[in-house]
Parts: structure tokens; C-alpha cells; sequence
């Protein structure tokens, strides 16, 4: 990477792979374990990435962002592979936490049927409460902006407050939502009180 230093190529490289792989981002002080370094080492690391333009920071925990000219924008114009935003977690078939915008996965053009980026998100599970529909921790499930989905289909849905993955049955006025886990009763709402945000199109797992 032009303009870094060895070092901060490195941190830079531990940043993305860390958001990657735990759907977060790291903190000084995971980063100064990782590198066996002072936290005052890290934060100067981290003040010249800002000054480059590589990363952003605010003095929330967990707030390191990677910029657009981190490798992950270098990728998809060398590769033509879009970035799909990774938005948060899902534990327990629950939305948990908002994660950094600028988060996001790449997906094989082919599994998700050729569908725009733009119109797809994806989160992350924790967990191994939605094991029965196929999806197991580590997975990231691919979804579509949609309000009407597919009978049947696992959906992203906000009902009482809540956001939550569930598979969608409409029963005329009705929606029923079915947990993951077959011993839950499914939960029956008016249709009114049920907004649909999204439906899986796609999952990626790691082995």
C-alpha cells in the first residue's frame, strides 16, 4: 500500500481481518496484545492511518472504520466484486448490535442470482439457535430489501420493537413467524403490526 509504513500496513491489515472475522472492530488494547506493543504505540499507528486517510476513529469503543481507500475498496475495483454492507449480528434469531457502516462482505455475483448490491445486506451470526433452517455460527446470510417476500421464506422482520429473523407464513390479515428453533410456538401478529425489511437470498460460510 502506497504511503504506509510496514507497520501500519500490518495494523491496517489486522483491522480489516479482525472486522471480518468477529463483525466488530478491534480495540487499542486488542490491538496492542495482537502486536505485542504499548498502547500508546498503537494510538500513533492509529493517528498516522488517520492522517492518510485509511482509517477513521471517535472516542466510542469499537469505533475504528476503515476508509474507502482501504484494501477492501482496492479489491472491488480490481476485481469488479461489489461490497455487500454487513449491518450487525443475529443471535438467537435476534438483531443485537449495529455495526460500522462501512463494514461489508464480498459475494459471488452467482449466488445471489445476479441481484444489485446495492439492494442487499448482510448479517452475521452468533449462535447455534438457528441450526434447524440450515444457518449455523460464523454464517453470514445475504439478504434483499423487500416488503413482500416469498411464503415460506426466512425473512428480517420488526415487530414489537424488535428486529428479528424468522420464516414468514402471511395468513390473510395475519402473519405468522416461526422460529428457528422447532420447540418455540410460532408467533401470529396482525399483518399491520409486522414490517418486512428484507428476505435471505444467499448464505456464505466458512470452513
Amino acid at each position: 500500500m502506497k504511503g504506509l509504513t510496514e507497520k501500519q500496513r500490518k495494523m491496517l491489515d489486522f483491522i480489516e481481518s479482525f472486522q471480518e472475522r468477529e463483525s466488530m472492530s478491534p480495540t487499542v488494547y486488542e490491538i496492542a496484545d495482537y502486536f505485542k506493543i504499548k498502547t500508546s504505540t498503537v494510538f500513533a499507528h492509529i493517528r498516522a492511518l488517520q492522517r492518510k486517510e485509511y482509517l477513521s476513529r471517535s472516542s466510542k469503543a469499537r469505533s475504528i472504520s476503515i476508509t474507502k481507500s482501504s484494501k477492501r475498496a482496492k479489491a472491488k475495483h480490481n476485481t469488479g466484486i461489489p461490497s455487500i454492507p454487513l449491518l450487525g449480528k443475529i443471535n438467537s434469531g435476534v438483531f443485537t448490535e449495529n455495526l460500522d457502516k462501512d463494514g461489508g462482505v464480498f459475494c459471488d455475483p452467482a449466488a445471489t442470482a445476479g441481484e444489485d448490491s446495492k439492494d442487499l445486506y448482510a448479517l452475521k451470526v452468533h449462535g447455534e439457535n438457528m441450526h434447524d433452517m440450515g444457518i449455523f455460527d460464523g454464517d453470514v446470510v445475504i439478504f434483499k430489501h423487500t416488503s413482500q417476500p416469498q411464503t415460506g421464506s426466512v425473512v428480517v422482520a420488526f415487530v414489537n420493537n424488535e428486529t428479528t429473523v424468522k420464516r414468514y407464513v402471511p395468513k390473510g390479515e395475519y402473519i405468522e413467524l416461526r422460529s428457528a428453533d422447532l420447540n418455540q410456538q410460532p408467533q401470529i401478529y396482525s399483518a399491520s403490526d409486522v414490517l418486512i425489511r428484507g428476505s435471505v437470498i444467499a448464505l456464505q460460510r466458512r470452513y
